[in-house]
């Protein structure tokens, strides 16, 4: 048998969303709360917090997955450099996961800092 490890070859996002850290995580907090009170979790990653949307498997995005190429639809992100395993914000939790240790959010962190407009404005939280 043969094993085949074949690592993705590129990652296209289709839209780029930029936050400022605390109008982000106040605008989770509310439509945490006006949910029911789920906890939401966002991902974390050497100063950046991000949440990434997948467009669904249709036969061509199954077929650039094959070729080695992924699809996002959008990623939200925001800047924040300390990681915390928890925020508390308007009396609602919001958990932080450190995906540090996956190279493509990495990357993909090194490329939203270049793309923030937020870094030039003031300081990172």
């Amino acid at each position: 048998m043969e094993i085949s490890i074949e690592p993705w070859k590129k990652l296209v996002i289709h839209e780029v969303i930029e936050y400022d850290f605390e109008d982000w995580i106040t605008q989770i907090a509310f439509s945490s709360k006006t949910a029911g009170g789920a906890i939401p979790t966002i991902n974390w990653t050497n100063g950046v917090v991000f949440q990434s949307f997948n467009f669904p498997d249709t036969n061509v995005i199954v077929e650039e997955k094959i070729k080695g190429v992924l699809h996002w639809s959008s990623v939200m992100f925001a800047l924040k450099e300390k990681y915390e395993r928890q925020i508390i914000k308007d009396n609602a939790t919001i958990n932080l996961i450190d995906v540090s240790v996956n190279e493509i959010f990495r990357e993909l962190a090194e490329k939203l800092k270049e793309h923030s407009k937020q870094k030039s404005q003031k300081q990172i939280p």
